[in-house]
């Protein structure tokens, strides 16, 4: 579970809550006509965007991802694919069959070796998958960009609106002050959908796409030089490469100047 998003979101929402608050009553911030053009508006301008299959597919896994986090880091699997390198080492492929892993893409890889699937044949799919889930993982980043994007557009629109309703009712003191708060909430929403919601969801998708995308690179380059019956010091050494210098080694042990 990643609960910075969690925390982030909750936090920002205390912040926001206390200022109404502080002004006076929650109900005053909140208007039908602001709420519907921010996300009617942001839903119909996403929809033209994007293919009804990229939003079923981006959005859902998109929050999927956002609150949650990789089961193991780079370090860790850089262990794990040596631990099952030595297995394999001593026991064959056929050891494999028993490994254990909470990890679905490296649990895959070693299915594909212990059913003797040629290297070819393990890296293609592996690859694909990796393709094909980064690419999903990408939609999901850009759908809710596009969504804080216009949701911003949109509260200027919901201003717009209110502003022409109020100087078109002048001759009406009364209805002044309720169309003048629907074009300064509308501009609320918008800003408060894109700033604390969309786009900070798309940055945190981003970084988590460069992340699986390391993470699977390795997983794939791991299972091959473990199908090609390379030795477990050697593909540990080989899959340090992915990590950053300083987390190359583990606590205690000395870091090269």
């Amino acid at each position: 579970m990643d609960i910075m998003t969690g925390a982030g979101l909750v936090f920002g929402t205390v912040v926001i809550a206390t200022l109404m608050l502080l002004g006076g009553d929650l109900n005053i911030f909140v208007s039908d006509h602001a709420a519907i053009i921010i996300f009617g508006g942001s839903t119909a301008a996403t929809m033209i965007r994007f293919p009804l299959k990229v939003m079923l597919h981006g959005i859902p896994l998109g929050a999927k991802f956002a609150f949650t986090m990789s089961r193991l880091s780079a370090h860790d699997l850089v262990d794990e694919l040596a631990r099952i390198a030595e297995i394999a080492r001593k026991q064959g492929p056929v050891g494999l069959e028993k490994v254990e892993t909470d990890e679905p893409f490296l649990a895959k890889g070693i299915r594909y070796i212990a059913d003797g699937y040629d290297i070819e044949f393990i890296r293609d799919n592996l690859e694909r998958d990796r393709d094909n889930f980064l690419m999903h993982l990408d939609e999901g980043s850009k759908i809710y960009r596009a969504i804080g994007d216009c949701a911003p557009a949109f509260g200027m629109i919901g201003t717009l609106v209110g502003m022409v309703q109020m100087f078109a009712n002048m001759t009406d003191p009364s209805k002044l002050g309720p169309f003048m708060a629907t074009a300064l909430l509308a501009t609320l929403y918008g800003a408060l959908v894109a700033n604390l919601v969309c786009l900070p969801i798309a940055d945190k998708l981003h970084g988590k796409l460069l992340d699986e995308e390391t993470n699977r690179t390795l997983i794939i380059d791991g299972i091959l030089m473990i199908r090609d019956s390379k030795s477990p010091a050697l593909v540990r050494e080989m899959l340090l490469a992915y990590l950053p210098e300083k987390h190359r080694h583990g606590e205690g042990e000395p870091v090269p100047a």
